[in-house]
């Protein structure tokens, strides 16, 4: 873990940018054989020989994607990686590499900086990922991260949301809902203090919904269980929008229909009780809410046999074809169509 001997508060204008790079990347080390080259020259060299080489890059910003007033620093440098490294494990891969780009403004002492940078190399060191590069900058939009995360995997190995098949089942892993939820019941405690700064936040007995909103842990541990069992999803996306939304990337991609069942969709009991506290109802949290970061994939129903021992993996429809549509079957055995409601960035 990145370890730092600064002990008070640093105006980072004494640093300036080089020095701020230098200072927080002295511990970085490199352990991916695919690493030739990483942070010290003009761009970062990496050697993947004969396999096929993914890419994929998000964008936070404060006041869009996090709150400071209740995301630690340290689990938002975390939670930057988790997000970035996700989709690699979402195309099947494995994740290499991370690029890591910081914006902040002068408000931001250099500890501050430190505590998103151990963040982010706790992520590194957890998931076997080199941390070659990236950028500092002032910003006077607030705190600025982007990370790109490099990865590979063999071609016949990728998993395209574009590959279900009619038949193939459709699975997800973990459960879902978690991270909206734990959303709700952070920004309820954050009006609460801002009425009141005398209260405190009361999140006892809430560990799980919270942790699974500020701390989110990509599933490079499901990649490796398929691999392990000689499955090759036909499609696969990893659920950041919602459950809704992904199913019908998968579906619009795959030119292919759905039958979604409301009754297996995997829900954790805290998150279906505290849904239910704030009147809301969980089906649509795991539907709309998004972050869970849980993978969605379509495997072969001659498959099925390898995943049914699994506590981790939940079947919870089937594809069809496309003039079927995508729909979901509820509870009480009523059609509806599936709409995609999730988490839009530029929605007023």
């Amino acid at each position: 873990m990145l370890e730092f001997d600064n002990t008070e508060r640093t105006n980072l204008g004494e640093l300036g940018e080089f020095g701020l790079i230098s200072y927080l990347t002295k511990a970085v080390e490199i352990n991916e054989p695919s690493t030739l080259k990483g942070i010290g020259d003009d761009a970062a060299v990496l050697d993947f020989s004969n396999k096929k080489t993914l890419i994929s890059t998000d964008l936070l910003l404060e006041g869009i994607h996090f709150d400071l007033r209740y995301v630690p620093l340290k689990h938002l440098g975390y939670k930057a990686v988790q997000v970035n490294l996700s989709d690699i494990y979402a195309m099947n891969g494995t994740a290499s590499q991370i690029t890591f780009s910081i914006g902040l403004s002068s408000k931001f002492p250099l500890e501050a900086v430190e505590e998103i940078y151990q963040g982010a190399l706790i992520a590194c060191k957890k998931y076997n990922v080199d941390l070659i590069g990236g950028d500092t900058s002032a910003s006077v939009q607030g705190l600025v991260i982007s990370v790109t995360s490099i990865g590979f995997a063999d071609e016949d190995q990728i998993a395209y949301r574009s590959g279900a098949q009619e038949g193939d089942l459709l699975c997800v892993s973990g459960d879902l809902g978690a991270a909206y939820v734990g959303l709700q019941l952070l920004e309820r405690e954050k009006n609460i203090f801002l009425e009141n700064p005398n209260i405190q936040p009361d999140l006892e007995g809430k560990d799980y919904i919270v942790e699974r909103q500020l701390k989110p842990e990509a599933r490079r541990d499901i990649v490796e269980l398929l691999a392990k069992i000689g499955i090759k999803p036909n499609a696969m996306i990893d659920v950041s929008d919602g459950l809704a939304s992904e199913i019908i990337h998968i579906c619009e991609a795959s030119d292919k229909g759905c039958k979604l069942y409301e009754d297996k969709i995997p829900l954790d009991s805290m998150t279906y009780e505290t849904a239910r506290e704030f009147g809301i109802d969980p089906t649509v949290c795991a539907l709309n809410g998004g972050e869970d970061y849980e993978l969605l994939f379509t495997i072969p129903q001659a498959d099925y046999d390898k995943i049914k021992g699994s506590m981790d993996i939940t079947v919870i429809g089937h594809i069809t074809q496309a003039s079927e549509g995508c729909q979901m079957i509820s509870k009480s055995g009523k059609v509806y169509p599936i709409t995609a409601q999730g988490w839009n960035a530029f929605k007023d």
